[in-house]
């Protein structure tokens, strides 16, 4: 109930958060391949939109300076006839459709059959530094079009000798093509655009869909085992390319969380069952106290109710320091003269029993925690005192790189096809349940991982005689000046 309350209050808290955070999710496309087919085609839109009013502009300065050299010619052509006193009329032509001859205050002197009944084309009068001037006029009469009028100012010399120094002025006059009058032009490009944009869009949409079709495929068979099966496996497509690498990396993380529930579900089966025996002696012992008062010593019940505690406390403290074993921090670890450690524990045994050998051929150093290998090493010699006959020999030495730690005894061995089982958790053979009827069967367990989370390895090797296990663990070259041995454990 508290836990929903908290819930409530950050809801109630953030709760004016939460119409935005939407807004932002549902105006922003989900699907990769909606995204890239928008990408995609804004861009064509906007790069084809620039070279578009590019084209069109290069295009109409060409057809308007293509007119405006026609009218110039036409110009040209009716101001070289004229002489002093005679004005020619002006020759047909077929760009430049409307010719006048203006005098200064805006008569027509001259002017071709379509221009005559017209008003001048223009009133712009081009100055004397700039005789030749093109300009756009709509005037009323053109029916709602636009002429393109070009208009040249006589000079001086040419004014004094035909007009009596009275500036003249000629206008030559052509329709506005329709392609530029109409907007043809712009409608056209307009529409490749368009065309061009909504095509490359929908090509990246297909190339897209395609491309993501083996990835939609792996991630509906991820979302199937994850919810049903975990044997699945995803369909891994031919080739060497990203996705194909993405199957496979699928396919490998599938199977090692495959393995691991499994090896979690097995864990917890047998540590419930271990764990069941103990308690399920303390609730017979403790019933049968209460059943029965005067029959039952309730001291000798109480001693045995704390036997079985104390079985019991000593399989969850093994469970724990497995389940630390397993989550262990390689960057607590510390260098540590192997041989060092080796001697205390073989010194901190109890005296008497069986007798221990030592031989240390080599002092290698290595990194590691202090308190978790010297339990790999207090289990491997009480496991060989438990099953030895007369001695155990311990070596330590290096090879090729590695710090090799060896426990033999002399007891009955290992069989062969045991020799990986005795590792796996809970796991103890007749002759360990004989001579060792509380034990958890984690002691060899919790020091395999211990030795796999160090970078090493635990194994039972063949022997002439007994038992032999080998630890090894890498071996570490110090930097000048620092000194193995540091005894702060973790």
């Amino acid at each position: 109930m508290q836990a929903d309350l908290d819930v409530l209050r950050v809801a109630e808290k953030e709760g004016s958060m939460w119409p935005k955070a939407i807004r932002q999710r549902r105006s922003y496309p989900r699907s990769i391949r909606v995204r890239y087919a928008l990408a995609v085609g804004a861009l064509f839109l906007m790069v084809l939109t620039a070279v578009g009013a590019l084209i069109s502009l290069k295009i109409r300065t060409s057809v308007a300076e293509e007119i405006a050299e026609d009218l110039r010619l036409a110009i040209v052509d009716w101001t070289s006839e004229m002489r002093p006193g005679y004005i020619p009329p002006p020759r047909p032509s077929i760009r430049a459709r409307y010719l006048q001859l203006v005098d200064s205050r805006g008569r027509v002197v001259a002017a071709n059959p379509a221009a005559a009944d017209k008003p001048p084309l223009t009133m712009v009068h081009p100055p004397p530094g700039d005789r030749l001037q093109d300009v756009t006029m709509c005037p009323s009469w053109a029916r709602g079009g636009c002429i393109l009028v070009t208009a040249l100012r006589f000079d001086a010399g040419a004014a004094r000798l035909l007009f009596n120094s009275q500036p003249h002025y000629i206008y030559a006059g052509a329709e506005e093509p329709p392609a530029l009058a109409m907007h043809y032009l712009e409608a056209g490009i307009t529409t490749a655009i368009l065309f061009a944009s909504a095509t490359a869009a929908w090509s990246t949409w297909v190339v897209v869909g395609r491309t993501l079709q083996p990835v939609r495929a792996i991630s509906t068979k991820m979302r199937e085992a994850a919810e049903t099966d975990l044997s699945l496996r995803v369909p891994t497509p031919p080739g060497n390319d990203e996705i194909a690498e993405f199957a496979h990396t699928s396919n490998i993380y599938l199977d090692r969380l495959e393995k691991a529930v499994k090896a979690q579900r097995r864990f917890a089966s047998l540590a419930s069952h271990e764990l069941r025996s103990p308690v399920a002696a303390q609730h017979i012992q403790l019933e049968e106290a209460l059943l029965y008062p005067d029959e039952v010593d309730t001291r000798a019940a109480l001693q045995r109710t704390l036997r079985s505690t104390e079985r019991l406390e000593a399989i969850i403290d093994d469970l724990l320091a497995y389940t630390r074993v397993k989550n262990a921090c390689p960057t607590a670890y510390q260098p540590l003269d192997l041989a060092d450690l080796v001697e205390e524990e073989v010194a901190g045994l109890p005296s008497g029993g069986t007798r221990i050998r030592l031989q240390v051929t080599a002092r290698p150093t290595v990194l590691c925690s202090r308190v978790q290998l010297g339990r790999v090493l207090t289990n491997l010699l009480a496991n060989a005192r438990r099953h030895a006959r007369s001695h155990i020999e311990v070596t330590v030495e290096e090879v090729a790189g590695q710090a090799v730690v060896s426990v033999q005894d002399d007891g009955a061995g290992i069989a062969p096809e045991d020799r990986e089982r005795v590792f796996d958790a809970f796991v103890r053979l007749r002759e360990g349940q004989r001579l060792d009827p509380g034990g958890s069967g984690l002691g060899l367990a919790i020091s395999r991982e211990t030795a796999l989370a160090h970078g090493g390895s635990l194994t039972v090797e063949d022997s002439p005689v007994g038992a032999r296990f080998v630890l090894r663990l890498p071996a570490r070259d110090l930097p000048a000046g620092q000194e193995a041995g540091d005894r702060s454990g973790d």
